[in-house]
């Protein structure tokens, strides 16, 4: 018995955060401007497998385009999100985690405040990030959903404060293999962070109705990415045959699946899932006929995010006019899946370091919070 016991203990010790012997869990964190995110996964071969998962919306931007600070309201529901994930965590005794924060603690001048608060009282660590880490991370995420013959792919990722684009080599991010490859590999030839979205967006324009605000956010989309100094450059690339765009936010999502007449959302069908650009705008163009209360009855939109799709499909739209592929592939992953393969397959380096550092500093530096 003494003997069984004593193997136990020399198990937990070579798996920690395992159960049975078995491979430690890994967990990325996303606090985005309106959505709060959870992702636990396994290792798996080169990829991984999810155990479990969480997504709040906290609304963490709201207000913060009048104000430039974080409002109390939205603290406190970004700090009630944040306080499920953490049980999640420990229930599942995760062994890596990872917890970013992006547009909304970029620019609030509370930022860094907040994040070391919830490090102080619910024991997370997050780094803010910048907007170039943010769309490498989200091309990560996506990179086996690019298409076998194309040269060139975009990634589009709106968020609920700005919108981050990757013009991927696609052709060479295949040939590069797995993760740790594609990191090295440079593969995306220009990227950029515009000012758009559906949180700001829709706040901007929240004094018109719907038809005039959905016409006034296109426009004010539109001559947002025709700011972007890379635009021609990308709009030459995505004219080739076969290139194509990939849209990674839940405007995407929530657009494939009323493409798709889903009686409730399923990612086994909208992941991967391909919209023309004819089926992606008449599926906008019911949204903005069915009004408010219409589109909170699709059961693939609902009440949460009826009030934010019409600025997503703006920005959609708008990127579309002006890099006209013929086809989007949808993704159900991104910034935490591209964040949890570089984890788990990417290059190693500093790992321990950062982590026996992070003991040692004890709490975060006001304006850079520590990464976990």
């Amino acid at each position: 018995m003494a003997s069984e016991k004593a193997g136990q203990a020399r198990s937990k010790r070579r798996n920690p955060g395992g159960r049975n012997g078995s491979r430690p869990l890994y967990a990325a964190v996303d606090l985005g401007t309106n959505n709060c995110r959870l992702l636990i996964a396994k290792p798996v071969g080169t990829g991984f497998r999810i155990v479990d998962s969480h997504s709040q919306i906290a609304r963490l931007g709201e207000g913060l385009a009048h104000t430039g600070r974080l409002s109390d309201a939205a603290i406190e529901r970004a700090m009630d999100a944040l306080s499920k994930i953490r049980a999640k965590l420990r229930a599942r005794k995760v062994a890596h985690v990872r917890c970013i924060a992006t547009e909304a603690c970029r620019r609030a001048e509370n930022g860094a405040d907040f994040i070391a608060r919830v490090r102080e009282e619910l024991g997370l660590t997050f780094k803010i990030i910048g907007p170039g880490e943010e769309a490498r991370l989200a091309m990560v995420g996506c990179h086996n959903l690019f298409e076998e013959a194309g040269e060139h792919a975009l990634v589009l990722d709106i968020g609920g404060g700005s919108t981050e684009l990757s013009l991927v080599d696609a052709a060479k991010a295949r040939r590069a293999g797995g993760v740790k490859n594609l990191v090295s590999a440079d593969v995306i030839k220009c990227w950029g962070s515009l000012p758009l979205g559906v949180v700001t967006l829709a706040e901007a324009f929240s004094h018109l109705d719907e038809v005039e605000g959905f016409e006034a956010m296109r426009t004010h989309a539109h001559s947002v990415f025709e700011t972007w100094k890379h635009g021609s450059e990308v709009a030459q690339a995505l004219a080739q045959p076969d290139a194509q765009i990939i849209g990674t936010s839940g405007t995407v999502t929530c657009l494939a699946g009323v493409h798709l007449g889903l009686e409730r959302y399923r990612r086994d069908k909208v992941d991967g899932a391909w919209m023309s650009r004819s089926e992606a705008s008449a599926v906008i163009q019911r949204l903005c006929d069915l009004g408010l209360e219409g589109r909170a009855e699709l059961p693939t939109i609902g009440e949460e995010r009826a009030g934010l799709m019409l600025s997503g499909c703006a920005i959609v739209s708008a990127a579309w006019d002006l890099y006209p592929a013929e086809r989007m592939r949808v993704a159900d992953r991104g910034l935490r899946e591209g964040l949890l393969l570089t984890m788990i397959h990417g290059p190693k380096r500093g790992r321990q370091r950062s982590r026996r550092g992070g003991r040692k500093r004890g709490g975060a530096k006001k304006g850079k919070a520590a990464a976990e």
